[in-house]
């Protein structure tokens, strides 16, 4: 498969292409439990600068994943929200979130006994 130019020959290096990093894994854990504006964003994610939020979300954007919708105020309001392809990594959020649940238990019971 090819996107942006690049060609992917295994669909979990395209993955991880997607949603690598620290930022953008935040930004859809926060995303995915409902429409969020870019402050409330800012404040759930520790850390991140305002550049940076920008950055990742129009990334998240072009990959499919978020929607960025622009109501007509003054000043503008701005909410972010997953696309359904986006809320379709639910799945494997569970799936880390289990396992780093199983992994700090791991580490815990191994340190005990050290």
């Amino acid at each position: 498969m090819e996107l942006n130019g690049r060609k992917y020959h295994c669909p979990v290096e395209l993955v991880i292409e997607l949603i690598s990093g620290k930022w953008k894994l935040l930004i859809l854990r926060e995303l995915m439990s409902g429409t969020k504006r870019f402050s409330q964003l800012q404040r759930a994610i520790q850390g991140i600068t305002q550049k940076m939020l920008t950055k990742q979300l129009r990334e998240l954007e072009r990959a499919g994943l978020v929607e960025r919708k622009i109501y007509p105020e003054v000043p503008p309001r701005v909410e972010y929200r997953l696309t359904e392809l986006g809320r379709s990594l639910e799945e494997i959020f569970d799936a880390m979130h289990r396992w780093g649940e199983r992994y700090m238990k791991e580490i815990d019971s191994v340190r005990k006994i050290s």
